[in-house]
C-alpha cells in the first residue's frame, strides 16, 4: 500500500452543488430556486414553523401538565421480583441493584416494596417504603420489613 493510492470509502465522499454554472449543468440561471420569491431570495425563507401570520400549531395546541424536577422517586419492586430470594437473604438497595431486579431512576430516594406477587421465603427486606400489602406478606412467612 503506497499513500498515493489512498482514496476515501465508496460513497463516504460527496462533491458540492456547483450551482449556477450554465443550463447544461441543471443548476444554471436560478440555481435550483425556481422563480422569484422569498425562497429566491438571498438570506429569505421564513422560521421554522412559521405558518404565514397564521396562528402557529405550538401555540394552538393546549399546554398540559407538568413535571416537578424536585419530585421524590423510588426505586420500584415487587414481591414477585424476590419470589426466588433464598431464605435469610438480607434484600435492600444495593442488592436489587447487583442483581438487576430493576432500572436506576434520577433523584433516587430509595427502594419501595410493593405488594403483587406472593413470597415464599423468609427474607429481610430493608428499604425506604413498603405498602402495608407487602409489609403483611413479608411478615406473614417469617420476614422482617425494615425502614431504611
Amino acid at each position: 500500500m503506497r499513500i498515493d493510492t489512498l482514496s476515501p470509502a465508496q460513497g463516504s465522499t460527496f462533491s458540492s452543488k456547483r450551482l449556477g454554472r450554465g443550463i447544461g449543468s441543471g443548476l444554471g440561471k436560478t440555481s435550483g430556486k425556481g422563480h422569484k420569491g422569498q425562497w429566491a431570495r438571498s438570506g429569505g425563507g421564513v422560521r421554522p414553523g412559521f405558518e404565514g401570520g397564521q396562528m402557529p400549531l405550538h401555540r394552538r395546541v393546549p399546554k398540559r401538565g407538568f413535571h416537578n424536577k424536585w419530585a421524590t422517586s423510588y426505586l420500584i419492586v415487587n414481591l414477585s421480583q424476590l419470589k426466588d430470594v433464598p431464605a435469610g437473604t438480607v434484600v435492600d438497595y444495593e442488592y436489587v441493584m447487583a442483581n438487576s431486579l430493576t432500572k436506576a431512576v434520577k433523584n433516587n430516594a430509595g427502594l419501595k416494596v410493593l405488594g403483587t406477587g406472593e413470597l415464599s421465603n423468609a427474607i429481610t427486606v430493608k428499604a425506604a417504603k413498603f405498602s402495608e400489602s407487602a409489609k403483611a406478606a413479608i411478615e406473614k412467612v417469617g420476614g422482617t420489613a425494615e425502614i431504611v
